[in-house]
């Protein structure tokens, strides 16, 4: 069998196991609870989740999505993130191979997954994971780890993405007299310009715009919410961020071509 595809099968299959730990992280950040112990257990019953009950994806299908114990549904982020993290690392590692690049660039696209799916669900964005996040990908700039993007480019990235949403917080609230921004988009915006650097910062929050609108706007008038109802950001930023750093690209050549005749 090929190499890279052996590879490319084993960087899914690691994907889908970090896929596991995050959904783990997703019920207990939000709550301050530990990382590693209890072991994993089923919140409705609390029984302790047997190895084999925990394969990431299998395990939900072959237990037709409910516990084994007390048969309450299992939710359903729980395969789709663990999906979604396969995916991901198979998209990164066909990117860039067997390098430090992938193991960087893996990290990254996790942390996105988790902050989006927290956002979700609790409307917060951890200190814990954006913070550290940024920093980290500063450090990874200045190592020349992440070569595409300089040490300057990740710090007016990180600079940029939060003073852009911190002038637009201001200005909504000084324009509504309410809070329009919540500071975990504020750091997460950091994050992003940290890893991927200053340049595509506008083409993310224009995505996310984009999308926050048709999506929750829909959303909204599907379930005949409010309004005024408060919509996590957060997924939104990560959609425009992934987008970039997947297709960029793809997005740039569609950009210089529509301009190619002006």
């Amino acid at each position: 069998m090929d190499f890279n595809l052996i590879m490319t099968i084993f960087a899914f299959l690691f994907g889908l196991t970090i896929g596991s730990f995050l959904n783990v992280c997703i019920y207990r950040l939000p709550r301050d609870l530990s990382l590693v112990y209890p072991p994993s257990n089923c919140p409705q019953c609390g029984q302790r989740i047997s190895f084999y009950d925990n394969i990431p994806v299998v395990s939900y299908l072959w237990l037709r999505g409910r516990c084994r114990t007390c048969r309450n549904p299992i939710p359903l982020h729980y395969p789709v993130v663990e999906l979604l993290s396969g995916l991901l690392g198979t998209a990164v590692f066909i990117l860039y191979g067997f390098s430090f690049q992938t193991i960087a660039f893996f990290v990254f696209c996790a942390v996105l997954l988790l902050i989006s799916f927290i956002d979700l669900q609790h409307k917060i964005i951890p200190d814990i994971l954006s913070v550290p996040g940024a920093l980290l990908g500063l450090v990874l700039a200045v190592f020349k780890i992440i070569p595409q993007v300089t040490w300057l480019d990740s710090l007016i990235g990180m600079a940029g993405g939060a003073g852009f949403f911190l002038l637009v917080a201001f200005l909504f609230k000084w324009l509504r007299k309410i809070d329009g921004m919540g500071m975990g988009d504020v750091k997460l915006l950091a994050m992003i310009g940290a890893w991927m650097g200053w340049r595509p910062l506008l083409f993310v929050v224009l995505i996310a715009s984009l999308s926050g609108t048709l999506i929750g706007g829909g959303t909204l008038l599907l379930s005949r919410k409010k309004m005024d109802e408060k919509i996590p950001f957060g997924p939104f930023l990560v959609i425009g961020a992934l987008g970039y750093f997947f297709f960029s690209q793809s997005i740039l050549a569609f950009w210089y071509g529509l301009f190619a005749g002006y």
